[in-house]
């Protein structure tokens, strides 16, 4: 009786191995080349378009302050009363009775002034000259506070046959100073010229 010998036949184990993914093919350098080139063109817009707004933004922001300063000087003073807010804010109270109003107002960081011209009659002068804190009896004869350089500034001569008369209404900053002067070639009708300029 033979026995049945146990099955020797050679076994393999297979080690169960975990899927392995599938390699992308290496990119090649024309593909990492256009890439690198977009990328680098994305930082550039993002980056240098605001700055390039902002440079010209400022450029555009201070010329237009130069050519609007030199568009008011070359037209001079312009015709009609200047605003409340300006009345108030330069303290230069056109009276009631007036007549052939014109100003001009010049802003800058260091100093602001208004350029104010009108006739007005005795009263008129009187009401003007105490609503600003001063009275007809500190204007001096022959007195010209307004300097050459703003006469300049509005073509204003005060060379001419007339009575000048002029005073320095000072006040503390941040207050406005009034120069005035006053010209009574017309006992009935003084013609007013007045610069009051205030320090922000």
């Amino acid at each position: 009786m033979s026995t049945a010998e146990p099955n020797t036949a050679e076994r393999t184990d297979v080690r169960a191995q975990a899927p392995q993914a599938p390699q992308e093919p290496a990119e090649d350098r024309r593909r990492v080349i256009r890439r690198r080139t977009l990328t680098l063109s994305i930082i550039v817009l993002l980056i240098g378009i605001p700055a390039g707004y902002l440079i010209i933004s400022a450029n555009q922001s201070r010329d237009s302050g130069k050519d609007k300063e030199a568009r008011y000087a070359a037209t001079g003073l312009t015709g009609g009363t200047p605003s409340k807010v300006q009345q108030r804010l330069y303290n230069v109270p056109i009276p009631y009775q007036h007549a052939a109003v014109s100003y001009y107002e010049t802003n800058n960081w260091k100093t602001s002034r208004l350029y104010v011209q009108f006739l007005t009659t005795n009263q008129g002068l009187d009401t003007f000259l105490k609503a600003m804190g001063t009275s007809q009896a500190a204007l001096r004869k022959g007195d010209l506070p307004i300097s050459a350089r703003d006469r300049r500034i509005v073509d204003w001569d005060f060379s001419g046959t007339g009575d000048w008369r002029g005073l320095t209404h000072r006040r503390k900053d941040p207050l406005p100073t009034q120069k005035i002067v006053v010209n009574r070639s017309n006992p009935r009708y003084p013609e007013v010229f007045v610069v009051s300029a205030t320090t922000p």
